[in-house]
């Protein structure tokens, strides 16, 4: 039995994938522990000064997994975890994942607003954060969140809890009882963990995610990238993204032997230094940070010679930002595109420029079976664009808990609608936007509608359109048109200020507001938010050329 509000695999395509040796039917944690058995004295993470091996990483994980038990964590149970990059992510992630307690993969970035939300849809029972990160401290906000969430019964720090907050780093500490029994193995085709979708419509939906398609995931991404045991990975993107967790990320380095390095920081003075000293081979990054290290000089300063690959992923990079990567750290690029709900594209190693430079890649699995569609859901031929829809073994069959969404993103046959317009060439794909009305700020992705709902909410506001705008190191930022109420004026800073009190995540606050006597409509009179794209665009344009 799997769990109530999954939606797994039709049956004959599950025996198809089993019959072709997609799943191998391991658990995340068992990945893991299969890799520290080969190489007990191998150094697994470095973070600051802590050089742990794969022997201490599966101890710790073991020990804090008995802790979770003995505080009162069952299997299947849901928990909303936003513990930040460091080693305590990665205790509480595997121990999680070895008694089957199943990880909501919430960001340091979220607030108030979108934690109730993943508590209330997941019946979390726990919530697992930092104690504190740069200026904020999360601890007092678990305590009101817990307040007002009578399913929320647990709270866990990474660093120094609270008043009745445990401690994450503590309990890794803390020796298995003797006599201690573990349940039941997990089932490696039943939910491992959720991943969050990028929102195209409200606040995120839930992508559950398998042992067995996660593995799988994992490893079909390693194996793109050219990732073996002499691998040594970079860390800067926040681990619980899709991307830097397992496309291919920590989790196929780890499986491979390879060696994870966390920046305690991701500015040029922090990770290049750390390059040099561990003689990182594999970075992954997005379009901010690829640009700010571009435009650095720090990097000229140290040795990145041992540097191998450099992939980005979360938004389409440039084609000159391609080639100047490859060019000043003299490396292989690859651009990545995908999806948390499954799909994933890699431009092959050893493809040609043209496509280096110029493609989104190509799905990782000869059973990654892709379509093309019109408005009408009628495939399109080769060199025309037209959204993206999949299905295959690692891509989700629907999201948790969700019928009526379900409904509307997938098709009728099970194909997943990305939402993606692309151009096919044979298997290669060329990204050309979004059909649906989401703004890709580096990777991270801001629901219009969810945004545009609080914006509504201000007493000086009779209408709100937010639109994506380009940016040089972000890709987009969002603009907002507003039609203010008869009679009142609104500044851009009032808005933010408002936007702020209504405890939102700081990447969804608009960058710039236009103020507008009226929206450009269709004649169905909906608002054609395409024009206005085009007019900030423009605006931008003259104001850069100036």
């Amino acid at each position: 039995m799997m769990l109530p509000g999954y939606i797994p695999w039709p049956e004959d395509r599950a025996r198809a994938y089993r019959a072709k040796g997609y799943w191998a039917d391991i658990t995340l944690y068992e990945m893991l522990a299969n890799a520290a058995q080969g190489r007990p004295d191998k150094i697994a993470l470095v973070y600051e000064s802590a050089r742990v091996t794969y022997a201490d990483l599966v101890a710790r994980v073991d020990r804090l997994a008995a802790q979770f038990l003995l505080a009162g964590l069952r299997p299947r149970e849901r928990v909303v975890f936003q513990v930040g990059n460091g080693l305590e992510f990665f205790y509480a992630y595997f121990a999680l994942l070895k008694v089957g307690v199943i990880p909501v993969m919430s960001l340091p970035a979220h607030r108030q607003t979108e934690i109730r939300h993943f508590v209330a849809h997941a019946q979390a029972t726990a919530y697992l954060i930092p104690d504190k990160v740069r200026d904020f401290d999360y601890r007092p906000m678990a305590d009101e969140i817990k307040g007002y969430s009578p399913s929320l019964a647990h709270i866990f720090v990474a660093g120094e809890p609270g008043p009745g907050q445990k401690s994450i780093g503590a309990l890794a500490e803390t020796p298995i009882p003797p006599g201690f029994q573990w349940p039941a193995r997990p089932d490696p085709a039943d939910v491992a963990l959720m991943l969050l979708s990028g929102g195209t419509t409200a606040l995120p939906k839930l992508i559950p995610r398998t042992h067995n398609d996660y593995v799988l995931n994992c490893r079909l991404a390693g194996k793109m990238g050219g990732l073996d045991s002499e691998s040594v990975m970079l860390v800067a993107l926040p681990l619980a993204h899709n991307f830097t967790l397992a496309s291919p990320g920590v989790q196929a380095v780890l499986d491979l032997g390879g060696r994870v390095v966390i920046a305690p920081k991701i500015d040029a003075e922090t990770t290049f230094p750390l390059i040099e000293k561990e003689k990182v081979t594999y970075m992954p990054l997005a379009i901010p940070l690829a640009t700010a290290y571009l435009n650095s000089e720090v990097p000229d300063r140290f040795d990145t010679s041992s540097l191998k690959l450099i992939a980005a992923g979360g938004a389409k990079l440039a084609p000159e930002l391609r080639k100047r990567l490859i060019e000043r750290f003299k490396v292989k690029y690859q651009e990545s595109f995908g999806t948390a709900e499954g799909l994933l594209n890699y431009v092959p190693l050893d493809a040609s420029m043209d496509l280096v430079l110029n493609s989104s890649g190509r799905p990782c699995c000869d059973d990654d079976e892709i379509k093309v569609l019109d408005d009408f859901d009628q495939e399109v031929p080769d060199g025309k664009p037209g959204e993206l829809v999949v299905r295959g073994p690692y891509t989700i069959n629907g999201y948790y808990n969700a019928p009526d969404i379900n409904a509307k993103a997938f098709t009728a046959d099970g194909y997943y609608r990305m939402g993606d317009v692309v151009i096919k060439q044979g298997r290669d794909l060329f990204y050309q936007g979004r059909k649906k009305d989401l703004i890709n700020r580096g990777g991270e992705k801001i629901s219009c509608e969810e945004v545009e709902n609080h914006i509504l909410a201000h007493q000086k506001v009779q209408s709100a359109c937010l639109v994506a705008m380009p940016d040089p190191d972000y890709g987009e930022k969002g603009c907002v048109f507003v039609i203010p109420r008869p009679g009142e004026t609104l500044t851009f800073k009032e808005l933010v200020d408002f936007l702020m009190t209504r405890q939102i995540a700081k990447f969804k606050l608009p960058e710039r507001m236009e103020i507008v006597d009226a929206f450009p409509l269709s004649p169905a009179g909906k608002i054609l938010r395409r024009t206005l794209r085009e007019i900030i665009a423009e605006k931008l344009s003259t104001e850069t050329a100036r």
